[in-house]
């Protein structure tokens, strides 16, 4: 099969690899669950993490073993160096062979060359990134789950929660006649708070994330659910234009898994911006783009 790169995007939902071969071409792919390098910060975390490492190595060194790879790691700050180690032994390569960066700069270079444009992540949580022409990381936002993340799905699905619970204690079993709040209470397990509260605080935040995929289902049928979505779209805008405010227009790319979870999203998001302003969708494939930057770096 020749030389390959291995890619890796890991991100709070799921942890997706890919191999390239020395053309570029996707030669394998798969997924494992999701996981964060704030998981470093204790035990059970660094155990979970080697745990889905393990998995995923599996599931490579099945399809082909890579000469170099390259892991987008969400949360990454550049500090942790244990992740790199553990995959150059799973993986059987040599450690300089193994590069760590942020999960958000390799979702960068799958749609911009540097210094090119803005791109405005939405995943689990949310950021907007620019990579300029020397090479450095600038962004807005993406500060974590518990102090914003506007527009991301763990945001969306709070949004929802918030909105059921607030309205329950103004009138109990109001829940009933919200298609959105039946939507939820079905994947959370019942409608009791103590269902809430263990969901809330006892998950990981990737399956409260996925709670979005609930919110945008009832979208169509339930008010407040659209209107949950549109305000998740004017706060991508609003971190896309905080890049633009300080280092002049650009073209925008949105991306990530919850930026599809309805075009109401995009829609919302498109309408806050000014019109000469350039924005376009692309489907998130930071694993492919990975891939192919273990074996030949883009900067």
């Amino acid at each position: 099969m020749g030389e390959l790169g291995l890619g890796i995007d890991a991100g709070g939902t799921q942890t997706r690899w890919a191999l390239a071969d020395a053309a570029g071409a996707i030669v394998a792919e798969g997924a494992v669950a999701g996981l964060s390098a704030t998981q470093m910060g204790n035990t059970a975390g660094r155990d979970a993490v080697r745990g889905i490492f393990s998995l995923l190595a599996a599931q490579v060194l099945a399809m082909g073993k890579p000469q170099a790879v390259c892991a987008g790691l969400t949360g990454f700050d550049g500090l942790a160096t244990l992740p790199a180690q553990w995959l150059a032994e799973l993986l059987q390569v040599a450690p300089p062979s193994v590069a760590l960066r942020n999960d958000v700069e390799i979702a960068y270079l799958d749609s911009f060359a540097p210094g090119e444009g803005y791109l405005v992540y939405a995943g689990t949580g949310s950021i907007a990134a620019w990579i300029d022409e020397d090479g450095t990381f600038h962004r807005a936002g993406g500060r974590g789950v518990t102090l914003d993340d506007g527009g991301g799905g763990f945001w969306i699905a709070r949004e929802a929660m918030r909105h059921i619970w607030r309205l329950e204690d103004e009138q109990p079993g109001i829940w009933q006649q919200s298609p959105m709040a039946r939507a939820v209470f079905e994947q959370v397990g019942g409608s009791d708070w103590a269902l809430s509260r263990q969901f809330i605080y006892g998950q990981d935040r990737g399956a409260i994330g996925r709670l979005a995929l609930v919110v945008a289902a009832s979208a169509d049928a339930d008010p407040v659910a659209r209107a949950i979505l549109e305000q998740a779209g004017r706060e991508l805008a609003r971190i896309g234009l905080a890049l633009v405010g300080r280092y002049g227009p650009r073209p925008l790319v949105l991306s990530g898994r919850a930026a599809t979870l309805h075009p109401l999203i995009a829609q919302a998001m498109r309408a806050a911006l000014p019109p000469e302003l350039p924005l376009r969708q692309k489907e998130a494939q930071a694993h492919h783009a990975a891939a192919r930057i273990a074996l030949h770096s883009r900067y």
